[in-house]
């Protein structure tokens, strides 16, 4: 009996270790940090204040899945750095900003204000290979300088790992996101000028700046 008994009491003290590491090695952590390349095109004529929340910024998704594996990732250094990269190149300036809507700086004729709606992934098990593919929604959001709202649309982007030989699911799944984060950056890029309200915001400047040139060279 005390064999027994010394066998139970020491399961009983391994036991929260053993639970611990079993945890564990269903936990996966995606941390992705891309870096992006700068478009190259024409500048819209107007200064634009940029505002990332600390929320956006340290975007963490995170998901417990049917097979009980859970997942973290980590997105937001990613995602500041190709919206810092990408609308940092799409007008005339871009302006950073630390806090909104107090203490706008002068001559901004417009503020956008990204958030991200959903993120979701997908694993092909029947495969069993590292292949991800990933859907990233973002709500956008424009205001004028006296923070009424100008505009409102959606950005979706997708991405999916290319290759299947990568030595880890979570190397696979960051990949997916770059390629995703890419194709939000493209969308962003080419989509801006088609949202009706902004298109009208750049005409109406673009007009204001010709008449301004005219009385200038009279």
């Amino acid at each position: 009996m005390k064999g027994v008994l010394n066998i139970r009491i020491s399961l009983g003290r391994f036991l929260p270790v053993i639970l611990t590491v079993l945890v564990a090695a269903c936990s996966h952590t995606v941390r992705v940090d891309g870096e992006f390349p700068q478009p190259i095109g024409e500048a819209h004529p107007l200064t634009v204040g940029v505002y990332l929340s600390d929320d956006f910024q340290k975007f963490t998704y995170q998901e417990n899945r049917d097979d009980s594996e859970e997942w973290n990732i980590n997105t937001g250094r990613a995602q500041k750095n190709l919206f810092e990269t990408v609308l940092g190149s799409m007008f005339k300036e871009t302006i950073n900003l630390n806090q909104y809507p107090t203490d706008l700086p002068s001559g901004v004729d417009l503020v956008i204000v990204p958030e991200v709606r959903e993120l979701q992934f997908t694993m092909p098990r029947e495969t069993r290979v590292n292949i991800f593919e990933v859907w990233i929604k973002y709500d956008m959001h424009a205001y004028n300088p006296q923070g009424e709202a100008v505009a409102n649309w959606v950005i979706t982007a997708y991405g999916k790992t290319p290759t299947a030989f990568l030595k880890s699911q979570e190397a696979a799944l960051a990949q997916a996101i770059n390629i995703a984060l890419r194709d939000a950056g493209a969308t962003l890029y080419t989509g801006f000028e088609r949202v009706p309200e902004l298109q009208a915001l750049i005409a109406n400047k673009q007009r204001a700046l010709t008449m301004k040139q005219t009385e200038t060279s009279e």
